[in-house]
């Protein structure tokens, strides 16, 4: 027994060490076999003595039964997001704050690839793995352990006896180019749904029920920083702490260099761009840290992401193919937007084959043509559109794009209004198009809030019938039989979208005007209108009697007048009175409760019992914070950006999409992006969330 033992622990440490040569350091010393003849071995010695098992065995990487659910962690520390810059201006802006915060000429920086793939927070207690978790909201994350143990090159144990008792590693999952074909090859050939890119897979790997399937997954880690460390010192530089963690075992990419200032950034960002489709795994980026941790600790935090560091993304991918054809799509409002059929092309991971071409103007302008070489880009990586046409590649039998006569969904007339770079279908309602984007819009999460009838079951309901306006969702209850019946479907998902369906009878009044998708109405002119108006009656009194004095103004106006002259009899409207209600948007408001269609669903939906709480009858300008203006970006720990601006919006604010010199407050929570660094050029106060919830407890 005593010989096994020592044979199995000679075992362990030489595939410790094997490892740590094959997957940190890239270089094995030993061939594949001979590795599995060690690792053979050391099976059959801790099959036939159960007790020489240790849980940091290269054996014991697979050893969980499937899990039900993922319980809830919460991390040692949190797990911060970064601030991002665009270009070059943004990036001297970081390095200009850097050094006026600590008076110092210039800043040596680590520069590290941004790694695209699933963020793992690991835990290791006196040298071994004990636990790690995905990101989540950056305090509390889910336990993937099981998981994570899969991964060849996370080491169960770190390497020498020089630990800290407690250490916190903060590393990215990725699946590398080449094992992610392999990886959808086998998938195809199994019958199998492949996976979109290589970031997906890895994030969906690590979510597996059963560690089994995640062992078959090809993923691998990298480690960038450390959370907690208790029981031990750590280097006093960010480059010196990534060597550290190398030499404990944890693999680092090898793509990290220590630079001088913004001109050091400048030259990493170069070379890597031109690296990036080169590299084995992808990147969507690169990331500037202060190098030294005494600097980092004077800069301190922001809205819950680092002074001291910043990503620099790289500008979104674009790729040549061939528009085929185009189709216009029809939104809730009536809205034709063109889309372009392309030939499948690959553009930022993922496969295109459609792309938006916005509007008749901007094809016009670009001179888009059916047949054309087109350079696509997904916009902020996420939105393939239509950057360009390859002029010199045009072929003589490419055709224009017309605008079409009559809605592609149900033939009504398509008109364009003077001065609108929009067309619109005038087929209202009667266009199963547009009721099926106004239901979807009513429905969802920031308007009515109705979980369990989505976007699928919404288009086969219209389809059928079933739904022909907000009203019928109420009178769903009737084919409770018939919903069960459905595939997909069941007892249970009915029972739940019907007890949704219920709950959202009890909304609010900002909500309901929200959810009713009048044009020109957003989420938060729908909540002005009710904090002013104070009632629905209210609202549609001063609508229709603006309406009426719109039809007066139209009939007596002077057509050789100019706009100005024209609409001098409606601007002084209480209306018009209102902060940030102009021509247009009191014209839409007037329209739809004119309309006596519109009033029969509003009628129909409080006679289902749809209700809210009275408002307070008093205007903005009477609330605490009246007249402010509030940005919010990231994401908030204890509630959602939707409950901040509810509380903002309560108080008498007013929450809008985008920063400028207007904004009074940028509300910043983790993975604060670009309008943060925007905020902070334009000298905009910026709140984390707990300077909101102390703004508004005085509020």
């Amino acid at each position: 027994m005593a010989d096994a033992a020592e044979r199995a622990a000679t075992l362990r440490e030489q595939l410790r060490e094997h490892n740590y040569r094959y997957y940190t350091l890239d270089a094995p010393s030993i061939d594949d076999a001979e590795y599995d003849a060690l690792l053979r071995e050391l099976e059959a010695l801790e099959a036939e003595h159960p007790e020489l098992q240790v849980p940091d065995s290269p054996t014991q990487r697979v050893g969980a039964a499937p899990a039900t659910q993922f319980d809830s962690v919460r991390h040692p520390s949190a797990m911060l997001s970064l601030a991002n810059c665009f270009d070059d201006g943004e990036l001297v802006d970081f390095d200009r704050r850097v050094r006026d915060t600590l008076d110092v000429a210039a800043v040596t920086y680590t520069a590290e690839p941004k790694l695209d793939g699933a963020a793992a927070n690991l835990t290791y207690r006196d040298g071994r793995f004990e636990r790690g978790a995905t990101r989540g909201d950056g305090r509390e994350g889910e336990d993937i352990t099981a998981n994570l143990r899969t991964i060849r090159n996370l080491p169960l144990r770190l390497r020498g006896d020089a630990h800290p008792a407690l250490l916190e590693i903060r590393g990215e999952v990725v699946i590398p180019r080449k094992r992610f074909e392999q990886l959808n090859q086998r998938l195809t050939q199994a019958g199998d749904k492949p996976f979109v890119n290589p970031r997906n897979a890895a994030a969906g790997s690590l979510r597996q029920l059963d560690p089994k399937v995640t062992d078959q997954r090809p993923l691998y880690l990298y480690v960038y920083g450390v959370g907690v460390c208790e029981g031990g010192a750590l280097p006093d530089s960010q480059y010196a702490l990534l060597q550290q963690l190398r030499e404990w075992g944890l693999p680092i990419a090898e793509q990290v260099s220590r630079i001088e200032g913004v001109s050091g950034c400048r030259d990493y960002y170069q070379a890597m761009l031109e690296r990036r489709q080169r590299l084995s795994f992808e990147i969507d980026g690169c990331v500037y840290k202060v190098d030294d941790a005494r600097q980092r600790e004077e800069l301190g935090f922001v809205a819950r992401a680092p002074r001291w560091a910043i990503a620099h993304k790289f500008p979104a991918e674009r790729a040549e193919t061939t528009l085929e054809s185009v189709e216009f799509q029809v939104g809730r409002t009536g809205a034709l937007t063109p889309v372009a059929r392309l030939s499948p092309v690959f553009v930022g991971g993922v496969t295109v084959s459609n792309a938006t071409l916005h509007n008749m103007d901007e094809i016009r302008r670009k001179d888009v043509r059916i047949g054309d070489r087109v350079v696509v880009r997904r916009a902020g990586d996420v939105i393939p559109e239509v950057v360009e046409v390859v002029a010199d590649k045009r072929d003589r039998n490419t055709q224009p794009i017309e605008l079409p006569a009559q809605c592609p969904v149900c033939g009504a007339a398509v008109e364009r209004p003077e001065g609108e770079a929009v067309a619109r279908c005038t087929g209202g309602l009667v266009c199963s198009a547009q009721r099926i984007e106004a239901l979807k819009h009513f429905v969802s999460r920031r308007a009515m809030d109705l979980d369990g009838l989505g976007a699928k079951l919404i288009e086969q309901l219209v389809a059928e019938d079933l739904l022909r306006g907000p009203v019928d969702i109420y009178r769903l209850e009737a084919h409770r039989e018939a919903l069960i019946e459905r595939e997909g479907l069941g007892e249970q998902s009915v029972a739940n979208l019907l007890h949704s369906i219920d709950a959202s009878r009890e909304t609010t009044l900002g909500r309901f005007i929200f959810a009713l998708g009048i044009r020109d109405i957003g989420e938060t002119m729908a909540g002005d209108l009710a904090a002013h108006f104070a009632t629905l009656e209210r609202i549609q009194a001063v609508a229709r009697d603006y309406a009426a004095l719109l039809d007066t103004a139209t009939a007596e106006a002077d057509p050789e007048a100019s706009a100005a002259a024209r609409d001098k009899p409606l601007a002084g409207h209480e209306l018009r009175q209102m902060p940030s209600v102009g021509p247009r948007l009191a014209q839409s408001l007037a329209r739809f409760f004119a309309d006596a269609g519109n009033r029969d669903v509003i009628d129909g939906l409080i006679a289902a019992g749809v209700h809210w709480p009275a408002e307070t009858a008093t205007t903005r300008g009477e609330q605490p914070l009246a007249g402010k203006t509030f940005v919010l970006t990231g994401t908030l720990a204890d509630f959602t950006r939707d409950q901040a601006a509810e509380q903002i919006t309560a108080a008498g604010g007013r929450v809008t999409s985008s920063v400028s010199k207007k904004t009074d407050y940028l509300v910043a929570g983790a993975e604060a992006g670009s309008k943060l660094a925007k905020a902070e050029r334009l000298g905009v106060p910026v709140l984390d969330q707990a300077g909101l919830e102390s703004l508004l407890r005085q509020a």
